[in-house]
Parts: structure tokens; sequence; C-alpha cells
């Protein structure tokens, strides 16, 4: 993961050795060991949650196509514009018998 070679963490365990003392040596590896196991789970959960997002986004832009491509495949819409020229000369006809004029084309 760092790269680190055998002689090189030979020298870093030394430095921490002169510096932190053979009495704290252990509990600051430790306390290292949590910190670094603490970042990659929270590293693994960003990562986890940046692919929901990206996945959401991904499933809304399928699901605004989805609504575009029934809307423009609607069945009924020639139906309705049927219907509403029927109502349209049904309603032209019942107002020529109600005034006893004859329809006009």
């Amino acid at each position: 993961m760092f790269n680190i070679g055998f002689t090189e963490l030979i020298l870093i365990l030394l430095v921490a050795f002169l510096v932190v003392g053979p009495k704290d040596l252990p509990k600051v590896a430790r306390s290292l060991g949590r910190f670094v196991k603490y970042l990659k789970v929270k590293w693994a959960e960003f990562i986890r949650e940046t692919d929901m997002a990206d996945t959401i986004s991904e499933l809304k832009g399928a699901k605004k196509d989805l609504e575009e491509t029934i809307r423009e495949a609607d069945p009924t819409a020639d139906l309705k514009k049927t219907q509403n020229s029927l109502d349209k000369t049904m309603n032209e006809l019942k107002q020529a018998v109600k005034n006893g004029k004859p329809p006009v084309d």
C-alpha cells in the first residue's frame, strides 16, 4: 500500500523508538493502528456513498427517460383528440337543434 521496504520500516521503527521511548511505543503503535483502521473504514464508507449517489443519479435519469417515452407513446392521445372533436361536433349539433337552425359544415 505504501511501498515501504524492510530497511525503511526498520528505520521508521528506530526513529519512533527514539522519539516515543520504549515504554510508550506499544501504546502509540496500537493507537496508530486504530487510527489507520478508522481511516480505512471511513474511506470505504465514502466510496460506497459516492457509488450509491451515482447509482441514484443514473436511476433518476432512467426514470425521466422512461416517463418521457411513456408520454410520447401515449396510445390514448389520439382517442382523446377524437373524443374532443366528437364532443365539439355534438355540442354544435345540440346548439343547432336548440336554435332550430340546420347545422353548417
